[in-house]
């Protein structure tokens, strides 16, 4: 029964084609860089370098899991280190 299958696939397209995605986000990378994923056809996007909307190509999702584990090891010392210091204040 392939004719219901292209329907299914072929509405929210055309939805798409006409009135344009309907992003959500889907995955907080960093701070300002996120995944987003069409709520009709499911098409993934993401932010590039110069905050514009990109698809989501293997190269950008491999960039993005990269800055993802950065950026979660750098906060997590940031805040180890925060912790840290504040143990070490002195009150007179």
């Amino acid at each position: 029964m392939k004719p219901t299958n292209q329907k299914r696939l072929f509405i929210p397209r055309l939805y798409c084609n006409v009135f344009g995605h309907e992003y959500q986000v889907s995955k907080n990378v960093t701070y300002h860089v996120k995944e987003y994923t069409c709520k009709h056809c499911k098409h993934e996007a993401t932010t590039n370098s110069n905050g514009y909307l990109t698809e989501l190509t293997p190269k950008f999702r491999e960039i993005n899991r990269i800055l993802e584990r950065i950026h979660t090891k750098r906060t997590m010392r940031l805040r180890h280190e925060s912790f840290s210091n504040s143990d070490l204040k002195i009150t007179a």
